[in-house]
């Protein structure tokens, strides 16, 4: 029988190659894809540096190091004249390669699982719904403390069905709208908490009357509207916090008294509330019900500034737009020098100057080129592209999301998606 391991702790900056080390946390407070595994190069020993821990457990006996040990200096990468490192460097010497699978996605993926069986247990277990919402928000508020600058990245679009997939993405984007504003821990849980539950109410509607239509008669309209009605009552059920259960109650209320189901307006609403109605409304627009309705997310904005800027508080809209960018992750763009680019990453703090993924029929798509545009000097966004736009063969490079998925990592850590 194999002994069992003993774990010791040791401090971060003596960690060197080859120790097996042993995380603490939740599976989202670090990037890596197991909490125990062992180090195998400098980059993952730096990753570690950066989340601001003092000590983690390791296994000596299972180290392929002695211990503590200065760390190895990287030998110099021979390339054959040709190889494909050397052509990228050719092509785009500022270009960093993308990366078919991120810790991004896993974790949506993981954030949608958790909201799927809250949505499940719901109805007959709603103390257990609640407990399981409650360690998921708390688990996406815990990542996002100590970072100033996070950058909103662009998922594939086959990760959790449409239901849970909203609830994430409303959820994260709107988590980091409060960030922003500099909200404390009790409102940052609420504002998760009733953001990922807003359309919990829809569970007992039937699936044609989920989404509103305009075709809607008065009796479908109401149907409609009774969502927010029945999620008010599982949000009792669940015991939710008054902050929490405001949100669900008021995520359809606009600023001008347009909306329902009281027709409050900006000074009868709360703020938390303000801000999931905003963002629900920008996932909407960009994911609706019928795929051909959806507009770009350079379009959303533009239409929320627009054209809905009425329904919404001023002072969230504006941050939104400032958070987002002009060209939020997901656009489709044309560079200054013609290239064609989809945005895949967009920082907080410097959103004109983007993360694009940009079309090279030089370089295959498997190793498509991503500029980090805020590094590149004499290049910017000349404009925003319908997809539709494109040449078929660009279209076919870029891919662009029929559906859009966001999560966010530390602007330093991040690995743009494929």
């Amino acid at each position: 029988m194999k002994p069992a391991q003993t774990h010791e702790t040791i401090e971060v900056a003596a960690l060197t190659v080859g120790m097996l080390i042993h995380l603490d946390g939740g599976w989202m407070s670090h990037p890596f894809p197991r909490s125990s595994f062992k180090i195998s190069s400098v980059d993952q020993i730096a990753t570690l540096r950066s989340l601001g821990l003092e000590r983690v457990r390791w296994s000596p006996e299972e180290a392929d190091s002695d211990g503590p040990q200065e760390l190895p200096v990287a030998a110099p990468v021979v390339e054959r004249r040709g190889s494909v490192a050397d052509r990228r460097r050719r092509l785009a010497p500022e270009a960093a390669p993308s990366q078919l699978l991120t810790a991004s996605e896993r974790h949506f993926g993981e954030a949608a699982k958790a909201s799927k069986m809250v949505f499940d247990r719901v109805v007959e277990h709603p103390a257990d719904a609640r407990r399981a919402a409650d360690a998921l928000t708390r688990q996406l508020v815990d990542k996002m403390a100590g970072t100033e600058d996070m950058c909103i990245q662009l998922l594939s679009e086959g990760t959790g069905d449409r239901v849970c997939a909203h609830a994430v993405n409303v959820s994260v984007i709107s988590l980091l709208m409060g960030r922003s504003f500099g909200l404390g821990e009790t409102d940052m849980l609420d504002l998760g908490m009733g953001a990922l539950l807003h359309d919990v109410g829809k569970a007992e509607i039937p699936e044609r009357y989920r989404h509103r239509e305009d075709h809607f008669n008065m009796a479908e309209r109401r149907l409609y509207e009774n969502h927010v009605a029945t999620g008010m009552a599982h949000a009792q059920r669940m015991e939710l916090t008054a902050g929490a259960s405001l949100i669900l109650e008021q995520h359809h209320e606009h600023s001008d008294g347009s909306g329902f189901p009281q027709g409050l307006s900006t000074d009868r609403t709360s703020t938390l509330a303000r801000i999931v109605a905003l963002v629900n409304a920008y996932d909407n627009l960009c994911n609706p019900a019928n795929p051909g309705q959806a507009l770009t997310p350079h379009e959303a904005v533009a239409h929320l500034f627009t054209q809905n800027h009425k329904q919404f508080d001023t002072a969230i809209l504006g941050a939104f737009i400032k958070m987002m960018g002009v060209y939020p992750a997901g656009s489709v763009v044309q560079l200054t020098d013609d290239r064609y680019a989809l945005v895949v990453g967009v920082i907080s703090s410097r959103t004109l100057r983007p993360r694009v993924l940009v079309h090279d029929p030089r370089v295959p798509r498997d190793e498509a080129v991503i500029l980090d545009l805020q590094t590149v000097s004499g290049l910017g966004i000349r404009r925003s592209l319908k997809p539709s736009s494109l040449p078929e063969a660009v279209l076919s490079y870029l891919s662009p999301r029929t559906r859009l998925n966001y999560f966010f990592e530390p602007a330093g850590e991040t690995r743009s998606p494929a």
